[in-house]
């Protein structure tokens, strides 16, 4: 279901969930999984494509672009290797793994891998 560093997820953060979540429905009919006060993933029609994570600063300059992993590692390490800079060290989350980085144009992204 998931393709090894293709575009996987889009994260973005806002002020208030509930708002989000009510706003998100009534405009686009999107369901949720609530994954605590502060997160919710956002449901496909197949799968959670997405989620929003509530902060008091929301992140500036779009959404989260996550890439998936079969190999979390060596993705680090080819992502280093490119040049990129690794801004997020990997961090368990519920259902896996997941580092943020840098591209050379300041970029941010991540990569997720299943849990091991």
């Amino acid at each position: 279901m998931h393709t090894h560093h293709a575009i996987d997820y889009l994260e973005f953060t806002v002020r208030d969930l509930g708002e989000a979540k009510r706003f998100y429905t009534a405009a686009f009919g999107w369901t949720f999984t609530d994954y605590g006060p502060t997160y919710a993933g956002i449901q496909g029609p197949e799968r959670e494509v997405g989620g929003m994570a509530e902060a008091e600063a929301p992140r500036t300059g779009g959404p989260l672009v996550i890439l998936y992993s079969d190999d979390l590692e060596a993705s680090q390490r080819a992502v280093e290797a490119a040049g990129g800079t690794i801004s997020t060290p990997p961090f368990s989350f519920p259902g896996g793994r997941r580092f943020h980085f840098l591209d050379p144009s300041g970029n941010e992204l991540a990569v997720w891998g299943e849990a091991e």
